[in-house]
């Protein structure tokens, strides 16, 4: 009997945390809490005063490319010895587009753009606004004049220049590339710019999405529409390069045709007046060959004409363009709330008051579970 009742009697065992345990705890150490707590609600509203606005806008657009035929038709006709009349045109895909907007001479193009700020007159650019205008915030002082002090120093030491390539490096005509420089101003313009604008493309609907965030409203929605224009431009660019400079080819010789042609045609004139009371064979040879030049000479004007009404037509068909779905809007609310950040701070504040508090009481515990093993062992 005392065999079975030692069976039946339930063993006790300790599971998991207890929460009481852990509440009491917390209430016992609630002086802590509240002191580290209130701490960090003081640097929340430290920082929720110094925080400077922000304002986002975002815009969506659609990219129209030019309707290119079937290539791959194209291919295999061509393979086959047929033309079919199909041309094949090298397509910019819309993924590269974001690789364009974090391109380093796009975004020293935008910094350079003129935008409208409160504090200027007129529109100046972002590079002329953080130079002149802008003042650094408390947390920006403090921290550059700390934890910032040894780069200080050393950037006043070295004392950077910049960069400045050969004049006979890449000169205009040679066809040599040349290397894309910044200036020291720039390039720590340039992270800002990289947070500023954003470009994101949604592969499955087509779309493409521009994020931009600025210091004001009015400044916020000029830097987009400088943004989209600027986009519009360099992708223009890429597309039509190819046909810009056939465009260009043909415009130069149709020049040269067209002054060679008017040339024949005022000799001719004068000869004609000269000769029209001659009647000799000299003058009547002499006519003819003029008439002849001027005949082959105006048509081939002719047929530059033609051409360069084409190559004009293949710039505008090949140009792409972006529709804007969602257009540019002025915010009327700033992006980054101070009571929200004084939320996150004070929540902080709890979460590691309450860690100091149950530090103090279970470390003891955690380091005697861990050295227990060793003890056993010696």
């Amino acid at each position: 009997m005392d065999q079975n009742n030692q069976y039946n009697v339930p063993q006790e065992e300790e599971e998991g945390l207890d929460i009481m345990e852990l509440v009491r705890s917390l209430w016992a150490g609630r002086k802590t809490i509240l002191i580290v707590t209130g701490i960090f609600i003081a640097l929340g509203l430290i920082a929720a005063i110094t925080m400077k606005r922000t304002y986002t806008i975002s815009t969506t657009m659609v990219p129209q490319m030019s309707s290119s035929r079937n290539s791959s038709l194209a291919s295999l006709a061509s393979l086959a010895g047929m033309d079919l009349g199909m041309t094949q045109t090298s397509e910019l895909s819309p993924l590269v587009y974001p690789q364009i907007v974090s391109s380093v001479p796009y975004r020293v193009e935008l910094m350079h753009a003129p935008l409208h700020f409160e504090k200027a007159d007129t529109a100046v650019s972002l590079l002329t606004y953080a130079k002149d205008y802008m003042k650094p915030s408390v947390f920006a002082v403090v921290k550059k004049y700390t934890i910032g002090l040894p780069f200080l120093l050393l950037s006043k030491l070295r004392k950077p220049k910049d960069v400045v390539l050969p004049g006979d490096w890449g000169g205009e005509g040679s066809g040599e590339p040349k290397p894309f420089t910044v200036t020291k101003e720039e390039e720590k313009m340039l992270p800002y710019m990289g947070q500023a604008v954003t470009l994101a493309v949604d592969k499955k609907e087509g779309y493409l999405t521009l994020t931009v965030t600025g210091m004001e409203p009015v400044q916020t929605a000029d830097l987009a529409i400088k943004a989209q224009e600027l986009l519009q431009n360099e992708v223009t660019r890429f597309r039509t390069e190819k046909a810009e400079d056939e465009l260009k080819y043909i415009q130069e010789r149709y020049e040269e045709v067209k002054n060679e042609a008017e040339s024949y045609q005022a000799a001719l004139a004068v000869l004609t007046d000269r000769s029209q009371n001659m009647t000799t064979s000299r003058a009547r040879l002499e006519r003819e060959r003029l008439q002849a030049k001027y005949s082959v000479s105006s048509a081939v004007y002719s047929e530059m004409a033609k051409q360069l009404e084409t190559a004009k037509m293949k710039v505008k068909r090949d140009t792409p363009i972006l529709t804007v779905v969602q257009p540019v809007t002025v915010p009327t609310k700033p992006s980054n709330s101070r009571a929200k950040t004084l939320i996150i701070w004070t929540f902080l504040g709890g979460i590691l008051g309450c860690g100091i508090v149950l530090g103090k009481q279970y470390w003891p515990k955690v380091k005697e579970m861990f050295a227990t093993p060793q003890e056993d062992k010696s």
